[in-house]
């Protein structure tokens, strides 16, 4: 089969992909950039996007990926900090008004349209060698975002790693129902160059849509958030047409957050395979995956990678025992972007995560969550390894940790339940599920939780409104 890049209103070869990119590349030249030289890239999932970022790869450029909704405040900032060349930008991408040197992504398109490319094939081998070749930024859970600065050349062998340990080659349909500017979305839209499958750029905020155009396009490999397949189930189950267009589907990808396993077992359920879960981070790149012949948690480590479970002083742990997971892996980034704009270095090798998790005998890796200690009545709890224990029980919670002066912690636990039970029916589940330490003080029942720009559930979001909660509950009390 030969492979396709698929959009809403075109369907190219890749060859006709690499003829348009080159013409691309030919106009980005005309604007004065050159290798090395860094452009700020800030738009959503497009043709247009795959073109820019590919002929930039080509002319060797430093690419400065920008999620589209970064406030323009923020962008301006990101801009003054890479010293950026050039800025690409689109309709649904909010710039600075006094930035300069900006161009609008169709622009290109047109500019390129009727050049004649004077280059036989697109060469990534100069974007390979810098040590910039890609500036991602951390999503910013825990803090403000970082400028991840990676190689190019480690960024695709990590994908080529990739995509051998989870099979995807010629004959694949590739559906990332996921932004592009980050670290899974774009993995997978290299993997499709790099595996030579087809690439189907859906609009991925409307759902509905993006699953009929996979169907109809053929999709066998769907890449989304737990939330996402939590919203695909619940179409599936109201929509034949929906519940149709994934019937060829051979592999649900899932990663960016915790997997819940109750939703994984619905998948089993209702389409016959399980979801697929993965860790990974912005900073070492892609490292462990389910499969479909060893769908058991995130499944083993890729090949020429190395995972340890640690304790606090550094002893290597046993399989089963908890503790922080510790990777050595020759992908990971070069180190982060300095104030002045200049790479800040990271020593290589063994690289310590913050997140805990613990290896099976079978050396499948298990991942609790981030390493964020709360101490409440004399225990050290982790707020991540109790919402896993709760999804156990069929839970689905966040829990997050206030200030007491009394007992240390204060624990609210939020409730996504969109059919609205009782909050006291939540609450005794909870507390049958967990020891009487890990009891929330206070249960909140939501329909959704809010997520982040990476579909991440936003745990920045639910403190301020448990904050907030906590305020008003004490001026009542008060009052």
């Amino acid at each position: 089969m030969t492979p396709n890049i698929f959009t809403g209103d075109s369907a190219r070869t890749f060859a006709e992909f690499e003829q348009d990119t080159l013409r691309v590349a030919m106009v980005l030249r005309a604007e004065g950039v050159g290798p090395g030289d860094r452009v700020l890239l800030k738009a959503g999932n497009s043709a247009a996007w795959l073109n820019a970022f590919f002929a930039l790869m080509h002319v060797g450029a430093s690419v400065v990926l920008v999620d589209q909704q970064e406030h323009a405040r923020e962008t301006a900032r990101i801009v003054e900090r890479t010293r950026a060349r050039l800025c690409l930008y689109d309709d649904d991408a909010p710039m600075p008004a006094e930035t300069r040197d900006a161009v609008y992504l169709y622009k290109l398109l047109v500019e390129a349209s009727g050049l004649v490319p004077t280059e036989p094939a697109l060469d990534f081998d100069a974007w390979c060698a810098l040590p910039d070749g890609l500036i991602m930024w951390s999503s910013g859970s825990t803090g403000t975002p970082k400028g991840v600065v990676k190689n190019g050349g480690r960024f695709l062998e990590n994908l080529r790693r990739n995509a051998d340990h989870m099979g995807h080659g010629p004959g694949d349909v590739l559906l990332p129902l996921l932004p592009f500017a980050h670290q899974y979305g774009l993995s997978m839209v290299l993997i499709a160059w790099l595996a030579e499958c087809s690439l189907i750029v859906a609009p991925h905020r409307r759902l509905d849509r993006s699953l009929l155009m996979g169907g109809q396009c053929g999709v066998t490999v769907v890449d989304a958030t737990p939330a996402t397949y939590r919203s695909m189930l619940n179409l599936a189950r109201r929509q034949a047409d929906v519940r149709a267009a994934l019937g060829r589907v051979r592999m649900f990808c899932s990663g960016a957050a915790p997997l819940d396993p109750a939703l994984s077992d619905a998948y089993v359920d209702d389409f016959g395979r399980p979801l697929l879960d993965s860790y990974g981070s912005t900073e070492l790149g892609n490292i462990a995956f389910a499969t479909t012949d060893n769908p058991v948690a995130c499944g083993q480590v890729m090949k020429g990678l190395e995972l340890t479970v640690q304790d606090d002083e550094g002893n290597v742990l046993a399989a089963g025992e908890m503790g922080e997971l510790v990777v050595n892996t020759p992908d990971m980034m070069a180190g982060y972007l300095a104030e002045d704009g200049t790479l800040a270095p990271v020593a290589q090798g063994w690289y310590r995560t913050g997140d805990l998790g613990h290896l099976d005998e079978g050396g499948n890796v298990f991942v609790a969550g981030r390493k964020l200690a709360v101490h409440r009545m004399g225990y050290t709890l982790y707020p991540e390894i109790i919402e896993r224990r709760a999804a156990a029980a069929g839970c689905t919670v966040k829990v997050i940790a206030l200030p007491d002066d009394a007992r240390g912690a204060e624990l609210v636990f939020f409730v996504e339940d969109p059919t609205g039970r009782d909050v006291a029916e939540w609450r005794s589940r909870i507390k049958d599920a967990l020891p009487s330490y890990e009891h929330p003080n206070r249960v909140v029942v939501i329909d959704s939780f809010p997520l982040n720009r990476n579909g991440k559930p936003d745990r920045r979001a639910l403190e301020q409104r448990a904050a907030e909660r906590a305020t008003a509950e004490l001026a009542a009390s008060s009052g």
